[in-house]
């Protein structure tokens, strides 16, 4: 195949894509990109060392990728990885133990409470305007408040 006048043969192409596909998994990690780089990057060996035909390429690649990912999904599963914040993307439950005042009146089990610099739908216990409470739980959207002692 040619490009800008420069002949390459078809392995070239594959290790290319690999690396290509290696870069995107940095900038982007995702931890999925680097499966399918793999497989081309095995593509691209066997067709250098063995001179597959077109065709045979794209199977072994076909190949190689859906046994990348079903590997990596499957040792991934195996070997979690764990995040020393569990929360960091769970406003919600970052919320648990902070104590916050109530805007709107929890009446009948539910109100308002004012969280930083936004109101979040609590329920709990009727209390007034004013009012301290901790928070105990996330229920989706809603926050469920006790009295706090502070």
């Amino acid at each position: 195949m040619t490009l800008l006048g420069i002949t390459l043969e078809p392995h070239w192409w594959w290790l290319v894509l690999s690396l290509v596909l290696a870069i995107a998994e940095i900038a982007i990690p995702g931890v999925f990109l680097i499966w399918i780089g793999g497989a081309a990057l095995v593509t691209g060996m066997l067709s250098l060392l063995l001179g597959l035909p077109p065709t045979a390429e794209f199977v072994v690649f076909a190949a190689s990728a859906i046994g990348a990912v079903w590997t990596g999904r499957r040792w991934l599963k195996a070997h979690p990885i764990e995040s020393e914040d569990p929360h960091l993307n769970d406003r919600g439950a970052r919320l648990v133990g902070r104590i916050v005042t109530v805007t709107q009146a929890i009446d009948g089990g539910e109100g308002k409470a004012r969280v930083g610099d936004g109101e979040w739908l609590v329920s709990g216990p009727d209390l007034p305007v004013g009012a301290r409470v901790r928070i105990v739980a996330r229920d989706g959207s809603r926050l469920q408040v006790v009295p706090s002692d502070e």
